[in-house]
This record gives C-alpha cells, structure tokens and sequence, in this order.
C-alpha cells in the first residue's frame, strides 16, 4: 500500500479549487496554468497605476483581458508596492463595488478581490466576487476569516513579511523556501481551524512581498516544493523589479521576461498565475504546450 507523501516528499499538484459559487478545474488536460488577470483600480499601482482608476475603464480593461483569455479577474483597489500609502475602507470601495457591479453576471469567468479589509471583502462578495485574495495571509483583519467562512468564498493566503510599508527593509532568511513554506502551512492549518474548507484555499509564496531580488529567483525555482502543502498554488510575479535586476536593465520591457517565468512555472505544474500580459502569456503557453514543453513537467 502506497504512503502518503509527506510535507518533504514529492506531493502532485491540487486538482481543484472551491469557490463560491463554482468550482475551478485544475487537473486539465492541457496542465497549463490558468491564467488572473490583474485590473489596478488605483493611481499609484507599481506597474499601471492611474490607467485604470475611473470604473468604465477599469472595466474595459477587463473584458479586454478576458479577450485574451484570462480565467480569473483579480479586481484590487488598493496598492501594495513598496512603500504604498494605505487607503481607507471607504476609498477602497468606492473604487472596486462599481467594476465589481459592472461585471457581475455579465462575464463567465470569475471576480476576485484583492484587499486585505473585511468590510471591502464583505461588500465585494455581495456584488459577485467569488475569491479573497489577501495578501496578509487573513491575518491583516481578524474578522477575516469569518467572512471567508461565512460566505463561502474561495480565499488565497499570501505570504509577506511586514507590510508594504516596511516590507522591503532589509529582508532577511536563513533559508527563504522553507521559512516560507513554513508560514504557509501554518496559515493553511489556521485557516481550516477557522472552519474554512479545505477545498478552498488557495496558498501564494508572495514573489516581491518582503523578499530580496535572490529571494524571489530562488522562490521561483522551487515552487514545485509548495505542492507538499496539498492546496492550489497562485504566485503573482508579473512585471516586478527583480526582473529588471536579472535582466540588468531596470527600465527593458518585462514582457518577453514574463513569458519565460510561466513558462518555467508552468513546468512546475503552478496552477494559477497572475498577470498583466495576458495574450502574451496565453500565446506563449498555448505554443509552448504545443511543441512538447509541457512533456518535461514535474509530477
């Protein structure tokens, strides 16, 4: 009889993930990735910030990423680059609720929300969203994990040392891929102690969230370890500095770079990446799949 894998041994990826009204296929035939797309309702976002904050817009911006094939909207009204200024309940909502209203039963694919506030969640779910995508882990709002709970919703937990304010100051590990891995365990197991399904959580290492450029190369590399925690993986890398320091050129265009980390996560059976660049990602992944590279995939 064959034993289950343990947290150090080889795990296969997580085949599903629950949301709340529907449920997301992640054991496809094709095993690529799928594909959240990013839509910055704010004016200060690192990458788009501004282009984006009026709703007709935002929302605009939208169904052009689902045109290029996203499975996933991740709708988010407050900036967490480095250094960001927070925001208040009240501004956050007045900038998502309208692009959340004007998707809502329009669209096929999914909303979700990207905030750390319980009350913007809370809000965000009853004008459609599907996932809570905190980059606190739920641990940011304590009353968190009680909306998750109660309204079903799918969640994804991230991990970030500090906040946005602090967090790039001087991060340091001993070793980043098990600290890391070791967070996201035990906000798995907080979590389902809080009564949230198993089924929908959602775990994400936090490429760019308190971590060095040799940090997140190294993260990179070694998500096929996370598939031990037994929970969809989402890692969320597109457009960030350490690309321009691999390229040594922090102002080149990070497009071609970020079709090459999907497809060296795609290799490693991620299941969710979050991204500008949608057709780009989708073309490349699509021709990637077709010329065989997905025939040296892990697991």
């Amino acid at each position: 009889m064959e034993s289950a894998p343990t947290d150090r041994e080889p795990a296969p990826p997580a085949a599903r993930w629950v949301l709340r009204t529907r449920t997301l296929d992640l054991n496809r035939a094709s095993r690529l990735p799928l594909l959240m797309g990013i839509v910055n309702c704010t004016p200060d976002s690192f990458s788009d910030g501004g282009r984006y904050g009026e709703p007709a817009a935002a929302v605009d911006h939208a169904l052009s990423l689902i045109e290029q094939g996203a499975d996933i909207l991740d709708i988010g009204g407050e900036s967490t680059r480095p250094y960001a200024t927070p925001v208040t309940v009240e501004q956050e909502l007045r900038r998502v609720i309208p692009v959340l209203e004007g998707l809502a039963g329009k669209v096929a694919v999914p909303l979700s929300i990207d905030t750390s506030k319980s009350a913007v969640a809370q809000a965000a779910i009853a004008a459609g969203a599907e996932i809570i995508n905190d980059v606190t882990g739920l641990e940011g709002d304590t009353q968190m994990p009680a909306v998750a709970r109660e309204t079903r919703a799918g969640v994804c937990a991230m991990h970030m040392r500090g906040s946005p304010q602090t967090m790039q100051d001087d991060p340091r590990y001993d070793d980043v891929v098990e600290e890391i891995f070791e967070y996201l365990r035990r906000r798995r197991d907080g979590l389902l102690a809080a009564g949230i399904d198993r089924e929908r959580i959602c775990l994400d290492p936090g490429i760019g969230f308190g971590k060095t450029h040799d940090h997140n190369v190294t993260l990179l590399k070694s998500c096929r370890r996370f598939h031990a925690l037994g929970m969809p993986l989402l890692v969320g890398y597109s457009r960030k500095g350490f690309i321009g320091k691999l390229l040594g050129d922090a102002t080149r265009d990070r497009l071609a770079a970020n079709v090459g980390i999907a497809a060296a996560l795609a290799l490693q059976r991620v299941q969710i990446l979050r991204v500008h660049d949608v057709g780009a990602v989708r073309d490349a992944l699509l021709l990637f799949e077709a010329c065989g590279g997905m025939s040296a995939a892990t697991f």
